[in-house]
């Protein structure tokens, strides 16, 4: 690795941990000697780039600090693409168009170097044969996600039964065939996961949620672990009563 790539990547390492990151880590990743890193940060310090710590207790890189724009490595390129490969064959036409955009905007910026994994890439993502039609406006759900503001669904269960819900959207799933819309549901009292292709009507209105996105989306990450757990031990509860 060219140095000024392992200085780079330093910075990544520092900026992907919340907390100090010792030279023993960092040295493990890039593959090269503690003293070599040890070296390599004190030259960032003395170019000005906020880092503190110290030997063997660790090194954080301070908030606010961040380097020029689309400075990537044939690696982020690579999976910048693929991600956006992904989103051009899964998501609503209008993200799928962003994606496409994306590509185009990083292809001009990046170094002439990298533009072949852009115009032949590696690795390519697989098209979406068997998606189900959405039948709620994605780019309406998203906005009402960022904005926190409440959607009015008329849904249709597996037996056709419909139901209306006024519901807090925090976030969009993408499984193969079908997307989810993620929310929590004032009929049910509970968080809830609507798939977009059985939505009848849906009426995006101005009213906001309560709760903040973030916090309504934490909550979510809590309830989704604890019935991951509670799957998981109903599934070894069964698999013992069948070996017992």
């Amino acid at each position: 690795m060219r140095r000024a790539d392992r200085l780079f990547q330093i910075i990544q390492v520092l900026r992907r941990h919340r907390g100090p990151v010792t030279a023993d880590v960092i040295a493990e990743e890039l593959e090269t000697s503690k003293r070599t890193i040890y070296r390599d940060i004190a030259d960032l310090i003395g170019q000005q780039v906020p880092i503190r710590g110290e030997a063997g207790v660790g090194y954080v890189l301070e908030g606010g600090y961040d380097l020029p724009p689309l400075m990537l490595t044939p690696d982020e390129v690579e999976a910048a693409v693929l991600g956006a490969q992904w989103v051009m064959r899964r998501g609503d036409p209008e993200l799928a168009r962003a994606a496409q955009d994306l590509i185009a905007k990083i292809a001009v910026a990046v170094p002439e170097r990298l533009r072949p994994l852009i115009v032949e890439p590696a690795t390519r993502a697989a098209p979406n044969w068997n998606a189900l039609p959405d039948r709620l406006d994605m780019a309406k759900a998203r906005r009402a996600i960022h904005s926190g503001c409440k959607i009015r669904l008329v849904y249709r269960d597996e037996q056709e039964r419909e139901t209306e819900r006024t519901i807090w959207p925090i976030a969009v799933g993408y499984h193969e065939t079908v997307r989810l819309l993620i929310a929590w549901c004032e009929l049910r009292n509970d968080f809830r996961s609507f798939r977009t292709d059985r939505v009848a009507e849906a009426a995006f209105l101005e009213d906001r949620y309560p709760e903040r996105p973030a916090s309504l989306r934490a909550r979510y990450r809590k309830y989704a672990a604890a019935e991951a757990e509670r799957m998981k031990k109903a599934w070894c509860e069964r698999e013992a009563r069948e070996a017992s």
